[in-house]
């Protein structure tokens, strides 16, 4: 392939760029599942892609692979902040602007040197064998080969250099999520996103016992938490039904309707259905309504093999017209910002500006799924955010608008494990560093905000 005409010494590190060694034929061991990272980590970045849709180009690749691309680009934008700060000291000039997948190849390798357990040859070298074969990189390959190589040698004072410096969580966010819990729950956020979280399940029942054939520990809440639980789909119980993925604080808003068996419930804003199998595995009459006909073909592939029913509608929840309902669980659109440890790509995909947007939807949201209620209905109002404005804000200005509405607080007693997430006015906020249990990979869940509120 020809090589652009530009010369890779100018933007050269600090020392010399070392031999480049022979090419590795497109076979090489390893190569696909970097391959596939480099391609995702690209279109995540520089495409707008989110992380479940950036992998949607992997067809005929390895269970395995895939999986390894996957935990490299989680870990490269866990880190983002760190990788490219640490790079950027080892390029005099930093990374070509005319070649831009240039900084993608090494944040893969970079991710992969300080962060995971993965060989310093295998991670320069297959990333050296990326650039050659791309016409856009394979003249930095010399670069890319030496910044690598220089980094796996200084691996240690190039991490003790940007460690207290937070790099790796935007500042508006750290300075929102200050100013909401303060400074010392701030950091203890941050430092628990840089981790990879463990696998949590729902199951329909028997939680003990399935805990123990996974090798998991059944958490306060009854989430079965899974330590390096591999390819989910192989795991024992999938392919018959008897669980689904599901983060713990994520299962915590469908069992604060209480008894639904024999009601009607809609679950607006339902896919990918998580909500939707609980509420149907307890019981209720369940209309599971999202505006996303993929995301709903997803929620009824995962309903079928859970064996489990709904009245599945295509449809906007904003200007629904159904019910009226006995209750409703409204998990409403938000910045997610309290899902960072499983979706780290929307720390660098979100703006100050989507926060007031999205609140506006939510409230819009809120009022319409009040009317579609039964006198006496109950509504959980939801998000997985930790901004404010998403959540309690939300719930204060309904109260104060409507007199046909109040809140019914949450009680300690109501389930196990429920107490420590209760707010002083009776609403659910969890925090991504809550439930500290030893080690961060088995610590955490996602931080979210819940509010039950009754139609008088």
């Amino acid at each position: 392939m020809k090589a652009p005409s530009r010369p890779n010494r100018p933007h050269g590190p600090a020392r010399g760029n070392g031999p480049r060694g022979p090419q590795r034929p497109a076979t090489s061991a390893g190569l696909p599942a970097r391959l596939l990272a480099a391609d995702a980590l690209d279109r995540i970045l520089r495409g707008n892609a989110s992380l479940e849709d950036a992998f949607i180009h992997d067809a005929g690749l390895e269970p395995r692979d895939r999986a390894l691309a996957f935990r490299i680009v989680a870990t490269a934008l866990r880190r983002l902040g760190t990788l490219r700060a640490v790079l950027t000291a080892l390029m005099e000039r930093g990374a070509p602007k005319s070649a831009p997948k240039v900084e993608t190849v090494l944040l893969v390798g970079a991710a992969q040197i300080l962060f995971m357990d993965v060989p310093d040859h295998a991670a320069v070298g297959l990333s050296v064998d990326i650039a050659r074969g791309d016409n856009s990189t394979a003249g930095f390959a010399g670069l890319i080969n030496a910044v690598l190589r220089r980094l796996a040698r200084e691996r240690e004072e190039r991490l003790a250099a940007v460690a207290t410096l937070g790099l790796d969580t935007p500042e508006w966010l750290r300075q929102r999520w200050t100013k909401a819990y303060g400074p010392e729950r701030a950091k203890a956020i941050t430092d628990i996103l840089s981790h990879e979280p463990a696998l949590d399940i729902t199951v329909k029942s028997d939680a003990a016992g399935w805990a123990e054939k996974l090798g998991g520990e059944v958490l306060p809440t009854g989430t079965v938490r899974v330590l390096q639980a591999g390819a989910v789909r192989a795991l024992p119980g999938y392919e018959d039904g008897e669980w689904w993925v599901q983060d713990a604080a994520a299962a915590l808003p469908a069992r604060l309707l209480g008894d639904v068996a024999g009601k009607s419930v809609a679950d607006l804003c339902a896919a990918p259905g998580g909500k939707t199998a609980q509420l149907a595995a307890a019981g209720a009459k369940v209309t599971a309504v999202d505006r996303s006909g993929p995301r709903l073909a997803r929620l009824s592939e995962n309903l079928a093999r859970l064996k489990l029913t709904a009245d599945v509608r295509e449809a906007d929840a904003a200007s629904l017209k159904a019910g009226p309902f006995d209750a409703i669980l409204l998990d409403a659109p938000c910045t997610a910002t309290g899902t960072l440890r499983r979706h780290p790509d929307i720390a660098w995909a979100k703006r100050p500006s989507d926060v007031a947007t999205l609140a506006a939807v939510q409230a819009g949201l809120i009022d319409h799924a009040l009317d579609l209620l039964k006198s006496g209905g109950l509504l959980v109002y939801a998000t997985c955010s930790l901004e404010p404005e998403e959540g309690e804000a939300q719930v204060a200005r309904v109260l104060a608008a409507r007199n046909d509405v109040e809140r019914v607080p949450l009680k300690p007693d109501e389930m196990e494990g429920l107490a420590p997430y209760i707010t002083p006015e009776g609403d659910l906020r969890t925090l991504p560093c809550d439930l500290v249990r030893g080690e961060p990979e088995r610590s955490g869940l996602d931080g979210f905000f819940a509010a039950r509120l009754r139609k008088r």
